[in-house]
């Protein structure tokens, strides 16, 4: 899989990679992740990337023509699947998503920032928009982060143990249920008995009973979701 990040901050995207299971990804090559800074793809001796919105109103607007020629040449070298716009306004992220987009071979990821980007890079370019929630940051970057992060770890032979993933909260719109490691028991807390039987039928069982009644304490809005 190969990942393209179009940014006007690459240094802050860099360090989320540089460590843990997307640097190991990296690493394996099982994933190739890429920064453009779009700057680069600016005219003019200040690089500008932004300007005023026309109509009048507070702040900067990102320009169609960097985005343009960023993404351009990069569909030029190779055929993207999605092209996907970091937006407060876009859908939100969901491990639906997440396990969708790491099926695919090549996305495109632009972040936003000052106001966002002239409406016709979404028009004309953008297949899909993302936001990782109801609030506003500062720059699309950490929301990119967390995308990557949400899709790279779902890239086999990422986590080693491919069933991993496939227990983690919000597959099958259930949260996970508890989990324990030794020891048995520590200042009078015990581990439930269940998970010593050996049973597996009756500790899967169980496990999804927990799943079941966790996601409908704390989200019961998963449980009725399609």
């Amino acid at each position: 899989m190969r990942i393209d990040i179009i940014t006007v901050l690459p240094e802050l995207l860099k360090s989320p990679f540089e460590a843990s299971i997307l640097k190991r990804a990296i690493e394996a090559d099982l994933v190739e992740v890429n920064f453009h800074n779009l700057r680069d793809y600016a005219t003019g001796g200040y690089k500008a990337i932004d300007d005023t919105q026309f109509g009048g109103g507070a702040g900067m607007v990102m320009m169609i023509e960097p985005i343009d020629k960023c993404i351009s040449k990069l569909q030029e070298e190779r055929t993207y699947d999605d092209i996907i716009y970091m937006t407060p306004d876009g859908e939100r992220l969901s491990q639906s998503i997440a396990n969708t987009l790491s099926l695919k071979e090549n996305i495109i990821i632009l972040c936003g920032h000052y106001k966002g980007v002239d409406q016709r890079v979404r028009d004309k370019f953008i297949t899909k928009e993302i936001s990782i929630g109801d609030y506003v940051l500062s720059g699309g970057e950490l929301g990119a982060a967390v995308l990557c992060d949400a899709i790279i770890r779902l890239i086999p032979g990422v986590l080693g143990n491919e069933t991993s993933a496939l227990t983690d909260s919000f597959q099958d719109n259930l949260l996970a249920p508890p989990i324990y490691t030794k020891p048995r028991e520590y200042k009078g807390m015990k581990v439930p008995e269940v998970l010593f039987s050996g049973n597996f039928p009756e500790i899967e069982k169980w496990r999804e009973e927990q799943a079941y009644n966790r996601t409908k304490e704390r989200r019961p809005d998963l449980l009725n979701e399609d």
